[in-house]
């Protein structure tokens, strides 16, 4: 009697030819070896040509896959759990029949479960064709992951390698009647039932491909289904684990997708009853499971909406949604050391939402800080032999703004903070004092605070960036200000007449403010300083030895 296959690979099929035949050849071209992989496929009554291309590839591999025709079921549950019944691998894995592996994967993924006794592989997943995949998971090789403190909850997709003892022994199953999400009853099951969990990072297993159609069964359901569907994954998970961190974990994940998801840019043009019914099924979940934890540890802008589905304030909800589309993040109204963030219904009494809602809690508000922050109006004053830069500049926040500054700063923005544009600074960290003048006022829409800067030039050669510094909640942030699309002052002569300076305001490759002073008749380098600067790097050493002989030469000279 032969050995059964390391891996018998589940793949639900309906009505995905041309993606049908990539996914197929990146199963029998995989590493492992047909001798160690079995393939089932569960053609679940597809009316394009997947039948007939299951069957041609049947043909070919006649060991290797297996091919099982059905009547259509509605969805990927009723042909995964098919496939089960006939698989014999020690291990099983799941793809979407639109999607393919990396060459490597199987093998890697076996050799990790084999290696560390893991009951579940999660190998590394990307998305192709604009399809998003959550990232977080993979940052490195982790032989031991938990739900309760990994990014695990945000990847639930049954895409993982599970060992079939497991499956069998628990008898995990997909809900045939759930039309999405039926893949996260399972793998939340297996994941809390796991001796062990191991995270593949180094390698792409998984390539997740958004069809053109946008046919994928995950952008097709329509809203009332959605909401169906998770709260009954919602009351599942509750009811598989225990009250406390590990249930948060799982259920932030639905309040932060699932149900954020809801009631984004589309809510406010939904029929009235609809939205009645989306608030009305947001705010029994969140009766059940909306803890202080799951709260405090979504961002703000997601937060708010639970919150105001939550109390039936659609009204605010949609000025919420809509303002935020037209105009960008709302400001930030700051008191001493907290900060929030001033979307409708913030200390509105007919609501009653506590502030906690609308806080900014521990999360990054750089990009929101930078999004907001807006030039209007800069220019040069002139008097005599000294210049002053002047700008005018809109930031998101109200309230109290003692802290903010306008400076020029010497050096450049950090790589690390290209993303969200802006950054908060390390704690400690100690700035010179602002040079100049600051004002602040009002916006007149009474959304943001304009700072009005004067800052004296020096006269020496420098490229230097205009940032705004705002404390915002404990903490300061450094911002550049942006300039592109903004008419720039002209570049301006100024100095004594014996050693004028000249002065640009630009817009670097980034989009930023930059200010540029130098002399402009910069004195000629000497000779000795010339040859320097026309020799490599690698040359340093034979450069200076060359400078050596020069100046040695010169000596001679002028003694003769």
């Amino acid at each position: 009697m032969s050995a059964p296959p390391d891996v018998s690979v589940v793949v639900a099929v309906y009505n995905t030819m041309p993606y049908l035949t990539q996914c197929l050849e990146s199963l029998v071209g995989q590493s492992i070896g047909l001798d160690r992989l079995e393939i089932v496929a569960v053609d679940d009554g597809s009316t394009d040509d997947s039948g007939r291309e299951l069957d041609r590839f049947a043909e070919r591999y006649p060991g290797t896959l297996k091919v099982i025709h059905q009547a259509n079921s509605g969805g990927p549950a009723a042909p995964s759990n098919r496939a089960l019944e006939v698989a014999t691998g020690r291990y099983v894995y799941f793809i979407g029949s639109d999607d393919y592996l990396g060459k490597e994967a199987l093998k890697r993924m076996v050799a990790c479960a084999d290696k560390h006794g893991s009951d579940v592989v999660v190998g590394k997943m990307e998305g192709t064709n604009g399809r998003y995949v959550h990232q977080a998971l993979y940052k490195k090789n982790d032989p031991d992951v938990r739900l309760i403190d990994s990014a695990l909850p945000f990847t639930l997709a049954n895409t993982k390698l599970f060992r079939r003892e497991l499956v069998e022994q628990h008898k995990l199953r997909f809900p045939e009647h759930l039309p999405v999400g039926s893949d996260q009853p399972f793998t939340i099951e297996a994941c809390v039932r796991a001796r062990k969990i191991s995270v593949l990072a180094d390698y792409t297993c998984y390539y997740a491909v958004k069809r053109g159609d946008a046919g994928n069964i995950t952008y097709r359901a329509d809203h009332l289904a959605r909401l169906r569907c998770t709260a009954e994954i919602m009351d599942f998970t509750a009811g598989l684990i225990e009250p406390g961190p590990e249930r948060d974990a799982v259920l932030r994940r639905h309040f932060t997708w699932e149900l954020a998801k809801l009631v984004q840019d589309d809510f406010p043009d939904l029929d009235g009853e609809l939205q009645r019914e989306i608030c009305a099924g947001i705010a029994r979940l969140a009766d059940t499971y909306f803890t202080d934890g799951i709260r405090d540890a979504m961002d703000v802008k997601r937060r708010v909406r639970i919150c105001l589905a939550r109390s039936g304030a659609i009204e605010e909800l949609c000025e919420a949604i809509t303002s935020e589309k037209a105009n960008g993040t709302p400001p930030f109204v700051v008191e001493g050391e907290r900060a929030y963030a001033g979307y409708p219904g913030f200390r509105d009494p007919r609501i009653s939402l506590p502030d906690r809602c609308f806080e900014l809690i521990g999360e990054s508000v750089p990009g929101r800080l930078f999004q907001g922050t807006e030039l209007l109006a800069s220019a040069w004053e002139q008097e005599g032999e000294e210049i002053t830069y002047t700008a005018s500049v809109r930031v998101p926040v109200v309230g109290d703004v003692t802290g903010a500054a306008l400076r020029l700063a010497k050096k450049a923005m950090p790589k690390s903070a290209d993303k969200a544009g802006a950054r908060r600074l390390p704690a400690g960290t100690t700035l010179p004092d602002p040079e100049g003048t600051l004002t602040t006022e009002p916006a007149d829409d009474g959304a943001a605070t304009v700072l009005h800067a004067r800052v004296p030039l020096d006269r020496h050669t420098a490229k230097r960036g205009l940032r705004v510094y705002l404390d915002v909640a404990g903490s300061t942030y450094e911002i550049p200000v942006r300039g592109k699309g903004k008419p720039m002052p002209l570049a301006r002569k100024w100095g004594s007449e014996a050693d004028p300076y000249r002065v640009s305001a630009l817009v670097n490759s980034k989009g930023r403010v930059v200010i540029d002073t130098a002399p402009m008749h910069p004195p000629k380098p000497s000779l000795v300083s010339r040859v320097g600067t026309l020799v490599s790097p690698v040359s340093a050493r034979l450069a200076g030895g060359l400078r050596r002989k020069l100046v040695r030469g010169l000596k001679r000279l002028k003694r003769k």
